[in-house]
């Protein structure tokens, strides 16, 4: 029997790669843009892999124009506390360093359950650190997880940015100059 968090690495996988019946399963409660937005995975999906071992990445999607190492979570409360986890903390440090060190950004798609609607949130882990070329424009887009005084990680759902809506802007035709 699969993990619980397997089951929805396995959604987000399958939303990114256009799998056309993850993606109308997931439209039956959403607004018409969330729609519209996920459907837009059909013509355009991202190739999604998932990874191996406990690198504190459970997928990498890779597409044309952009490719981000992601990390799912999953709750039934609204607010995630690394600090009641060691492991979650050691996790995204290890993320953040890795991700630093290629350039990439290193996302967490948070997902909410029983909630209608789009229940993904998207979320990045704060660094100084600029990006190149569209990772940099995600960086800018993508809200930031809070970081307390003691330098533990929250992610607060409503602060994410609905993948809905990500979606809806990684497929928006961006131009050179936006790039450089």
């Amino acid at each position: 029997m699969a993990a619980a968090g397997d089951i929805y690495e396995r959604e987000l996988k399958s939303l990114l790669s256009g799998d056309k019946k993850t993606i109308t399963k997931m439209i039956k409660t959403c607004s018409e843009d969330e729609s519209r937005s996920y459907s837009l995975m059909l013509e355009d999906p991202f190739l999604v892999i998932r990874a191996a071992g406990s690198l504190g990445v459970d997928l990498v999607a890779l597409r044309w124009d952009f490719s981000f190492p992601i990390e799912v979570k999953s709750s039934a409360e609204e607010t995630m506390h690394f600090s009641r986890n060691p492991r979650l903390t050691e996790q995204a440090a290890k993320m953040k360093d890795v991700c630093c060190r290629s350039n990439l950004l290193p996302v967490y798609a948070f997902r909410l359950k029983s909630v209608r609607g789009d229940p993904w949130r998207v979320f990045t882990i704060p660094t100084e650190e600029e990006l190149r070329g569209r990772n940099e424009l995600l960086r800018k887009r993508i809200p930031k997880m809070e970081v307390t005084g003691n330098g533990n990680y929250i992610m607060r759902w409503e602060d994410g940015i609905k993948l809905s809506d990500l979606i809806s802007y990684m497929s928006d035709d961006i131009t050179s100059e936006d790039i450089f």
